[in-house]
């Protein structure tokens, strides 16, 4: 999950709330479903111990919660989990024959009963790995789901020296990155290439945008057109993190060498950290880049626009949601009526097809320019509520590439009795149209990829299909 954790910035603005509230009993916890878990109220206590109890109150929580909890085989997240558990005790030269997974039967009761008694004889054999046993069969039982909006926020860790704004990592981005990772790694496409150097060990190598990366770690980073888990070592988590050995070609001059860039803290360009920035481009477009839907947001590119228009007329808007993770919906609704009013923006629904439905805000004033959006493979989560709604509702057009398919719903956090935050989607996210957007993004209506060339170049070539579509 490190990759999701840089991507999805915006969304963390608003899932950072926790809370301290009552361990549900253990009989309440194997009979009140949803009731074993509430959202946040306030400042969470500090984290204690994750046992067996904390992941019955996960387990119940999911079933009783989430938006297909109703008809989920909880028999794959518990298989999930106890596989983790054997993975780790082999990890540790520490099998048991005590580590059995008991027969389940699909009573979801019962087969709790029979992981818990599997588990209890397990652990107790290892007293010593019991706290790292139970993280890594939650962490599993949650990954159960597949779902790239759930989550298990727990050990939350930065360097000691982290100033606000500060990077860790290796200090580059590439064409491949964020949701696409681990979120959804299918719409990834070759080759991988640095897009951007931010700063420490990739500056300090003399990395250029546009530079290729043949291997990491010695893994080819695509094989048959698809994305190998190797990628994922570019964007390392503190404090796991490795030095990373990189095979690169410079196509500009046909150099190929090696570089080892070791992770650590870097400082960041401020302008990059900017949530809204803004530019007037040919004299009359607005150009606005926002790279999450963070509160406030929307009146701030809104407010942007409306400044470049004083004094002079405008021929259009281009709005820049490359590499936009996502965020708030109430942000997305807020820019979507700026554009366009009587909308539905989404639909939130439940597994048996019960809809709740978003519709515009039409005390929004509308801005009455044409409309081009920028949008690539790390626009997700709420910027593709965003693009859908363009799209669907024929507000603008929409350039680049397919956005990234990470959009199962609104993710809920809940508290569990540990202190930590467990969080996924209530409800199942389709757009104005009512299609499945999750794990198929939103594809643009002109296709223009990036390429390592134009990087080298520092060609934006979708700025410039955008810009020529608004002289039409």
């Amino acid at each position: 999950m490190t990759v999701t954790r840089i991507a999805a910035a915006g969304l963390a603005l608003l899932l950072a709330a926790a809370c301290t509230a009552p361990t549900p009993p253990r009989g309440e916890a194997r009979t009140a479903g949803g009731a074993v878990c509430a959202p946040p109220q306030g400042a969470p206590g500090p984290e204690t111990a994750t046992t067996i109890d904390v992941i019955e109150q996960a387990y119940f929580c999911i079933l009783g919660t989430y938006y297909s909890g109703a008809t989920l085989d909880a028999r794959s997240l518990l298989s999930a989990g106890f596989a983790a558990l054997v993975q780790e005790l082999n990890r540790n030269g520490r099998d048991l024959p005590e580590a059995t997974m008991p027969a389940l039967t699909g009573d979801r009761k019962a087969d709790w009963a029979a992981f818990e008694a599997a588990y209890r004889r397990t652990t107790d054999r290892v007293p010593d790995l019991r706290d790292k046993l139970a993280v890594v069969t939650l962490e599993a039982i949650v990954a159960g789901l597949g779902d790239d909006h759930a989550r298990w926020a727990h050990d939350i860790e930065q360097p000691l020296d982290h100033y606000d704004g500060d990077g860790y990592g290796l200090g580059l981005l590439a064409n491949v990155y964020g949701p696409q990772v681990d979120g959804n790694p299918g719409v990834a496409l070759p080759p991988l290439f640095v897009t951007a150097v931010q700063g420490g060990p990739a500056r300090a190598a003399g990395l250029r945008p546009g530079d290729v990366i043949e291997s990491v770690n010695g893994s080819a980073p695509f094989i048959d057109g698809k994305a190998t888990p190797a990628i994922a070592a570019l964007y390392p988590a503190y404090p796991r993190a490795r030095p990373v050995r990189l095979r690169l070609l410079r196509q500009s001059t046909g150099r190929r060498w090696n570089v080892t860039l070791k992770p650590g803290l870097y400082q960041r360009d401020w302008a990059t950290l900017r949530v809204v920035t803004s530019k007037l481009l040919d004299d009359d477009v607005a150009y606005v880049r926002l790279r999450g839907f963070a509160p406030d947001s929307a009146d701030r590119a809104l407010k942007a626009i409306a400044r470049m228009r004083t004094g002079r007329p405008l021929s259009g808007v281009v709005l820049d949601l490359r590499g936009n993770g996502g965020g708030s919906p109430l942000e997305v609704t807020r820019l979507v009526s700026a554009f366009g009013h009587g909308k539905v923006t989404a639909y939130q629904c439940t597994v048996d097809g019960r809809c709740e439905t978003s519709r515009t805000d039409d005390t929004v004033e509308l801005i009455g320019l044409p409309l081009v959006v920028l949008i690539d493979r790390g626009c997700a989560s709420a910027c593709e509520h965003f693009s859908s709604a363009v799209k669907d509702l024929r507000l603008g057009r929409l350039v680049g590439t397919r956005t990234a398919g990470v959009i199962s719903g609104p993710a809920q956090p809940y508290l569990l009795a540990d202190n930590t935050s467990l969080s996924f989607p209530a409800r199942h996210h389709l757009g104005p149209n009512r299609e499945v957007i999750d794990r198929i993004g939103v594809p643009p209506d002109q296709h223009v990829p990036p390429t390592p060339r134009d990087a080298a170049a520092g060609r934006d070539a979708a700025l410039a299909k955008a810009l020529t579509l608004l002289e039409e």
